[in-house]
């Protein structure tokens, strides 16, 4: 490679790299944790719920309860199932009755508990889970610049991924196991930097692309629709499979009775293997009335098997069908390898430690990157004043993204204690305690204060979570593995294991004098 390919390579690397790194970080430390979001929202409610996509309703039940509450009749009612909990999602729209009451003409959104039919709103039914997953493709910011910008932080690390590859490409093999901890600073850093980039190699482009896509998605189609759909959103839609098929409401009343029970059982038995993951009604009680039955094949029997029935509810008569083995569309691959690839619920709890596992080591090579970058820049013959600046800015950068891990551990600990916390009470516990500790690290200027400090305190608070579950709700992580209670246990003990290897890390740090 001649100097001058090598010189955009390194600049592109190093000020993408630069510019992103902490938003970067976030987004990698909360999504590390976002693998296990659905066991940590069950964790917080001391429940535990059979791990199945599927949705566990006895639907005639409980459209019983909503209808005495809502008055169901002429609404479109869709009920799913977002992660693995005891509550199912509910979005009603208005009826389309206009002679109706003003009440029964506003849609709403809710959870509902699958045994008690208990109704919460989003805000009520929002968890640490929750909060974790939005953080990592910073949904707390007003839409859509958060979005946008996870977005365009994701596009950026594409390019530093490249770009980085590009630069050690001549010497990928023999840089990959080149480890020189005994070396000078910054030697050790770029080590570091190096061989755990090349290790989460392929983890780190799979998230920098689909992030990108599901962020700025929508910049890419919005030319797409200007041109070729002349502004008719609806029309790409309906082509993505997005719009379901909309039937007119008659204003009569549905004659015969019907079972939703039923109609779902007919459909999941169409097919082995085939969990129902939505259930679509229109028109409820109105003798148009449909209902489509929405499901997929388990991922091990095939990866993308997306298959769906639409049921006339007067005649019991299926007017559409979708074989999920024989009618799997390129479109169904390309919209579901994407989300299945990025949110690796694919492998079971394998894939899922071992997602944490690289995301954590993307954050090591996010935090080695910047190290390396200001150890370059502490040479004798760079003025003070530049030195300073470049110190004051490392400082900022480490107290923000070093102190999300005891941040997060105490976050855990109060949603325990104080379960249940509101979404305003959750954001002050966690970004108001995050904004003070970067706070007194950025003004105690001490790098190696803050690193050791933060490893430390998480890890004593690490080791406290399970300690506080067993006296908060008595389930003590070998009483939970008797009971079966696997999504309680795993969060136990995977704080114990966690706090372990950041305890002994802490232990086995010495700082290393810079060398110019």
């Amino acid at each position: 490679m001649n100097n001058r390919h090598y010189n955009i390579y390194f600049h592109t690397h190093t000020v993408s790299g630069i510019v992103i790194s902490v938003v970067l970080f976030v987004i990698f430390f909360a999504g590390s944790f976002s693998f296990f979001r659905d066991e940590i929202i069950n964790w917080e409610r001391s429940e535990s719920t059979a791990i199945t996509r599927e949705i566990q309703l006895d639907y005639n039940d409980a459209l019983q309860h909503l209808d005495k509450k809502y008055v169901l009749h002429g609404r479109n009612i869709t009920i799913s199932k977002p992660s693995v909990e005891n509550r199912v999602a509910v979005y009603m729209e208005g009826t389309k009755d206009t002679l109706a009451p003003k009440k029964q003409q506003a849609g709403d959104f809710f959870y509902l508990d699958n045994k008690n039919y208990k109704t919460y709103t989003y805000e009520e039914s929002y968890s640490l889970g929750e909060l974790l997953y939005r953080l990592h493709f910073l949904a707390q910011i007003p839409y859509p610049a958060g979005y946008y910008l996870a977005g365009f932080t994701a596009l950026f690390f594409l390019f530093a991924i490249i770009t980085g590859v590009l630069l050690h490409w001549n010497k990928i093999v023999s840089n990959f196991y080149m480890f020189r901890p005994k070396e000078k600073l910054k030697t050790l850093w770029t080590d570091a930097h190096t061989a755990l980039g090349m290790i989460g190699l392929p983890f780190q482009f799979v998230y920098a692309v689909t992030g990108a896509f599901f962020m700025i998605k929508l910049l890419i189609v919005a030319p797409a629709v200007m041109a070729l759909y002349k502004g008719d959103q609806d029309k790409l839609y309906k082509e993505l499979e997005y719009k379901d098929p909309d039937y007119k409401f008659e204003n009569k009343k549905l004659a015969n009775p019907f079972n939703i029970n039923e109609l779902v059982a007919k459909t999941k038995n169409n097919w082995s293997d085939f969990e129902i993951t939505r259930v679509f009604i229109q028109n409820y009680g109105d003798a148009n009335m449909h209902v489509l039955v929405e499901g997929e094949l388990l991922s091990h029997k095939k990866f993308t098997g997306i298959g769906k029935v639409v049921y006339r509810v007067a005649d019991g008569k299926e007017i559409a069908k979708k074989d999920p083995i024989a009618q799997t569309t390129y479109l169904d691959v390309v919209k579901n390898v994407l989300y299945r690839i990025h949110f690796g619920d694919y492998g079971g709890y394998a894939l899922k430690i071992v997602s944490f596992i690289l995301g954590i080591i993307t954050c090591f090579v996010i935090i080695s990157g910047v190290m390396i970058w200001l150890v370059a820049r502490q040479k004798n013959n760079m003025p003070e004043k530049k030195r300073r600046f470049n110190n004051a800015v490392v400082r900022i950068y480490l107290a923000i993204c070093l102190s999300m891990y005891p941040i997060t551990a105490l976050a855990f600990i109060g949603s325990k204690i104080f379960y249940p916390l509101s979404q305003s009470n959750l954001y002050a516990l966690y970004f108001g305690g995050w904004l003070l500790l970067a706070i007194f690290f950025i003004i105690k200027k001490n790098d190696a204060f803050t690193n050791k400090f933060c490893l430390i305190s998480g890890s004593i608070l690490g080791f406290l979570i399970p300690i506080t579950n067993g006296i908060v709700s008595g389930n003590w992580f070998w009483t939970s593995f008797m009971e079966n209670k696997f999504q309680i246990f795993f969060i136990d003990v995977f704080w114990i294991f966690l706090a372990a290897i950041s305890l002994y890390t802490a232990y086995h740090l010495k700082p290393k004098k810079a060398i110019a």
